[in-house]
């Protein structure tokens, strides 16, 4: 083996997870297209939900994606993510669905509590909201099975009863690669193509494919103070409070969401190698780093689960 050849075949060894991963996910995808009438894929802009969208050009074909992709919209997201997310969409051709929860709260059906409230948790009224005007029946979304116990819990194939609603103790076996997509009316199914991908395999993934992200994902220089052992976005949405400190820290998002509820960490990695390479080196997950919603009970997102929540 000369010089030349070897860093090229190593890299295929270590990519070759990937490919299996790649694999499955455009599998799943084509099983949706195939047994459903009318799915939808969830797509927030995140990276997560870019990943799949990828799969998905690779299942299909580029600009010819069978299904609608639908973004649930708190009115709270940063808008480096929700720009993307419209420019992804129209550069891919895709039909894009936008609905509100500020829409749910004109209507009544969202009340916050209080007006500083974060609304990702009131996001499952709006979603079901969506499911029942546009009749879906099968809804794909990018979440993983590493990045919180709830959703450790979850089938690929995730049935959910006419309120919409998830019971883990009876999801349906998955053996060898068989899916039961049988449906009642008014049932259906939430979609997990890379439930078996980590973080580190999404970056990867990334990288080895060059998926252009939200500029959020990189180190950048942003305003914010520290509260209950993170760091606080300082935005209109999220002032500090009184004896707070505001410092300008480089920092990057491991993950998007409500501006309320999501935080960055330190990080100077600038591009999705740099990512990778500090990736390997976290022992906490994205959500347990970053989300304040996630600390305030380890139950709270099985909860939300049941209540019909991605």
């Amino acid at each position: 083996m000369n010089a030349r050849t070897e860093p090229q075949l190593l890299g295929r060894i270590s990519n070759r997870h990937l490919d299996s991963l790649e694999e499955e996910a455009i599998f799943v995808l084509r099983e949706v297209a195939g047994a459903f009438e009318r799915p939808t894929l969830l797509f927030s802009g995140g990276k997560d939900s870019l990943v799949l969208l990828k799969c998905a050009e690779k299942a299909f074909g580029q600009g010819r994606i069978p299904y609608p992709l639908l973004m649930i919209d708190t009115g709270h997201n940063f808008p480096e993510v929700t720009d993307f997310r419209d420019f992804r969409a129209k550069e891919l051709g895709a039909e894009l669905i936008v609905r509100s929860v500020e829409d749910s709260m004109k209507r009544g059906t969202v009340r916050l509590a209080r007006p500083d409230e974060s609304r990702n948790v009131h996001q499952s009224v709006t979603l079901l909201e969506a499911i029942e005007e546009f009749r879906f029946d099968a809804l794909i979304g990018g979440a993983r099975r590493d990045e919180e116990k709830a959703r450790a819990k979850e089938r690929i194939f995730s049935h959910r009863d006419s309120f919409g609603q998830w019971q883990p103790k009876a999801q349906r076996p998955e053996l060898w690669t068989l899916f039961n997509t049988r449906l009642q009316p008014g049932e259906h199914f939430r979609v997990f193509p890379i439930s078996n991908w980590t973080e580190l395999d999404v970056w990867q993934y990334i990288e080895r494919e060059r998926i252009a992200l939200p500029s959020i994902y990189y180190a950048h220089e942003r305003q914010v103070v520290e509260r209950r052992g993170l760091l606080v976005p300082v935005t209109d949405i999220t002032p500090p409070k009184p004896g707070e400190t505001v410092e300008t820290r480089t920092v990057r998002f491991r993950t998007v969401g409500d501006i309320t509820c999501t935080c960055p960490v330190a990080s100077d990695a600038a591009d999705a190698s740099d990512v990778v390479a500090e990736t390997l080196t976290v022992d906490v997950s994205e959500r347990g780093a970053t989300r304040m919603d996630d600390k305030t009970s380890e139950a709270s997102m099985e909860k939300r689960k049941k209540d019909g929540y991605f």
